[in-house]
């Protein structure tokens, strides 16, 4: 028998990566990842199409013939301070910037400056630090400018290559 009043959640998890298409597009995301499950897994496993949610966008499944490469996208994370470490267990670009998604390249490049600004380890240089707090301090920056590279990619316009138009005025020959 069953409770009606309880519901059973999933917690899906995230690995994030970089895709390469077949058409050579890349784009960056998380490649969701069920319970008890890893990326191999997912990937080797049955089924045609796999999970991917890009950096700014929705959920969407990708046929697994259309994936040429995935690049794991590695961030530092900081050495044990605490509960610190604990609320930094994915890596989201938005959480670490605290931008709303969505959020403009402005936003997101004004959130990196002010972050960079806390947590660069040089702003301390002047300051006896125990070697600790040097080292998150050190994890945070290399984070912040992960994270900032992420979303700079997901969020600069493609430019698109124009066609070639022939000459508006050409002399006469003679």
């Amino acid at each position: 028998m069953f409770e009606r009043n309880r519901v059973d959640t999933i917690e899906y998890t995230g690995v994030a990566v970089e895709i390469t298409t077949a058409n050579e597009d890349t784009i960056a995301g998380r490649l969701i990842v069920g319970p008890g499950r890893n990326l191999a897994q997912v990937l080797n496993g049955d089924g045609g199409f796999v999970e991917f949610e890009p950096w700014g966008g929705d959920r969407v499944h990708f046929s697994k013939r259309l994936l040429r490469s995935i690049k794991l996208v590695q961030a530092d994370r900081p050495e044990s301070l605490s509960g610190r470490i604990n609320a930094m267990d994915g890596f989201d670009p938005y959480t670490i910037l605290g931008v709303q998604k969505g959020a403009s390249l402005d936003e997101a490049r004004n959130a990196w400056h002010r972050l960079s600004m806390a947590y660069h380890p040089d702003r301390y240089a002047m300051v006896e630090l125990p070697a600790e707090v040097t080292a998150y301090l050190a994890a945070m920056a290399r984070r912040i400018n992960a994270a900032y590279a992420a979303l700079e990619t997901a969020l600069t316009p493609r430019k698109t290559v124009q066609p070639r138009r022939a000459p508006t005025y050409v002399t006469p020959s003679g």
